[in-house]
């Protein structure tokens, strides 16, 4: 009912933990390779015989209708070679198909990562984010337009309806050698800037150009295609926006522009939708001295049902009110709420040097 599609260059060190997680199922899978030096093509052919060759024509989405073209299945479920499925409800994903045969299904995504605390620190901080995705279609009504960051677009236009699958896979591509997320990103950033020169007013182009140059720490190139994002009258609700905002947010802050960083109160009601914003504007406030307000922001995350980045309805924002309160010297209250931070390797250590300092 369903065919499993990848495409792949070079891919021999993560290829097979992706299609050992495929196999069970007992789908079809179809691999299309776009000129690999090393074994992945050997890899791929032990797992399926619908192994193929593309000539890479620096366009994600013909390399995508590529592989769909060569499945058997009217259904398709794209997935990345960086990806592994770890919960799949095969049974209901195929009621929903039956139940939603012209809409889009959309799968979970937990993306895995790490970053500096801030840009002056050596130290790295873990993080692993949800974010639903439009993977799920039928390959008669829709297919694959964009050459980078790719999106699912209906054949013969029109908009798109969308349902949850249960479905939820592990991200690891943001992780791994310096080297080679460097050269990834060189080479989504170049494609991008090709769409950016065909459609400069595309608020879509502008937010993954700011996204790129925003996962290079490059924070001040990234405000420059977020401001031309922020500008065009782009709809709220959309994902890319709301991430977006957050992400022009987070520039702010790392460029240390905190004051002009407050401007999101003025979207605040529109977004304050998720404890990721919300714990934003904590940080921001924060940052501009604005302690009570802070902690305000920071509690109410706590209280927000929807999340993207794991923490920041919990462990990070009862975090950074100990921060808070350890910094205004209410000691007591502080090892409180680092106390209520669990697990969270920063808030141990904090109260393992308050301990110390208080036996001293």
């Amino acid at each position: 009912m369903i065919s499993f599609c990848i495409i792949g260059k070079n891919e021999e060190a993560i290829l097979e933990q992706c299609l050992l997680a495929l196999v069970p199922y007992g789908y079809e899978i179809v691999f299309v390779d776009t000129g690999s030096t090393d074994r992945t093509k050997e890899i791929a052919h032990n797992y399926t015989d619908k192994v193929y060759d593309f000539v890479w024509q620096d366009d994600f989405s013909a390399a995508r209708n590529f592989s769909i073209s060569k499945a058997n299945s009217e259904f398709i479920l794209p997935i990345d070679c960086d990806e592994i499925v770890v919960e799949f409800d095969k049974v209901k994903t195929e009621q929903l198909i039956k139940l939603y045969p012209d809409k889009v299904g959309r799968l979970l995504i937990v993306d895995d990562f790490s970053r500096k605390v801030d840009s002056n620190s050596e130290i790295s901080d873990n993080y692993a984010s949800n974010v639903r995705v439009s993977r799920l279609f039928s390959k008669n009504k829709f297919h694959y337009e964009g050459s980078i960051h790719e999106q699912v677009v209906p054949i013969d236009g029109g908009d798109i309806s969308t349902y949850n699958i249960p479905l939820r896979m592990l991200h690891s591509g943001y992780n791994g050698n310096e080297e080679v997320l460097r050269k990834k990103a060189e080479r989504n950033r170049n494609l991008l800037l090709i769409e950016y020169e065909k459609s400069p007013d595309d608020p879509y182009i502008l937010y993954q150009l700011g996204q790129t140059y925003f996962m290079e720490h490059d924070y001040e190139h990234a405000l420059v295609y977020y401001d031309k994002m922020l500008a065009i009258d782009v709809n709220p609700r959309l994902e890319y926006v709301q991430n977006g905002v957050e992400a022009y947010g987070y520039s702010l802050v790392e460029t240390k522009q905190y004051e002009k960083a407050l401007g999101l109160i003025g979207v605040y009601d529109t977004f304050a939708v998720t404890a990721d914003f919300i714990f934003l504007m904590g940080l921001i406030y924060m940052y501009n001295g604005m302690l009570e307000e802070a902690v305000g922001e920071f509690l109410k995350a706590t209280k927000c049902k929807e999340v993207k980045v794991q923490g920041t309805d919990s462990f990070r924002a009862f975090y950074n009110i100990g921060v808070i309160y350890e910094c205004v010297g209410m000691i007591d209250e502080a090892c409180e709420y680092y106390k209520k931070a669990g697990d969270y390797v920063r808030a141990r250590q904090r109260l393992s040097e308050l301990k110390k300092e208080s036996a001293e």
